[in-house]
């Protein structure tokens, strides 16, 4: 139960203040900015790692979760519990935003600028890359170390940086799903869902290949 509760603490923390940044951003004219979300995302991502890892592992994302089932290093039934935590955790940040922030017409949901299959790529390279360093610098299922966090969070920041103007940059089904389920508006949900878990999913024997089988378990 703690190892939940920090999931849905920091997946909370982490929609609260994305999406937050991404709705004061447009209730401000822009006060925020393009960087500013960006940074908001790398960075509270990176303060997680720091707060929760020790407990969950911090990987408030279910395609990451997802990752180390693939990999070897999370048993199934431990990463359903962990995904439920993270989408609840998501739900209840999006919804605290709604009632702050009831004239948000989007409250942060992610849409593709272009092509629903060219964000659906981009998002599963992004998450290709973002589980790649995780496993890199992760111990069994758990992301946390010295670096483990500066690691992560400028990932997440550099690729919002680049990518965040096609598609959002998501890289993660919780923090796409809350907002569309608050504001009933699900018609891209769907490559949200299946470029993140592929891209994951991809990243895992890539990493193990590459780095000669030191996967550890959890």
């Amino acid at each position: 139960m703690r190892r939940l509760a920090a999931e849905g603490l920091g997946t909370f923390a982490l929609v609260f203040a994305g999406t937050g940044a991404i709705v004061i951003d447009a209730a401000t004219g822009g006060a925020v900015g393009h960087v500013g979300i960006a940074l908001t995302f790398g960075l509270v991502v990176l303060a997680m790692i720091y707060a929760v890892g020790d407990v969950s592992g911090a990987h408030i994302n279910p395609a990451v979760s997802l990752g180390f089932v693939v990999s070897g290093r999370m048993a199934p039934a431990r990463a359903a519990g962990y995904i439920l935590a993270q989408c609840a955790g998501a739900i209840l940040a999006t919804l605290l935003l709604l009632a702050l922030f009831p004239a948000a017409p989007t409250l942060g949901q992610t849409h593709p600028a272009g092509p629903a299959w060219q964000s659906c790529i981009l998002e599963g390279v992004l998450t290709f890359f973002l589980m790649y360093v995780i496993l890199a610098v992760s111990t069994g299922s758990k992301e946390k170390g010295l670096m483990a966090g500066v690691a992560v969070g400028a990932t997440i920041g550099l690729e919002a940086l680049f990518a965040g103007p096609i598609t959002g940059a998501s890289m993660n089904p919780a923090r796409s799903l809350a907002p569309a389920l608050v504001t009933g508006d699900f018609a891209h949900l769907w490559l949200y869902v299946l470029g993140p878990v592929a891209g994951a999913a991809l990243a895992s024997p890539l990493h193990a290949w590459i780095s000669g089988g030191r996967d550890r378990p959890a």
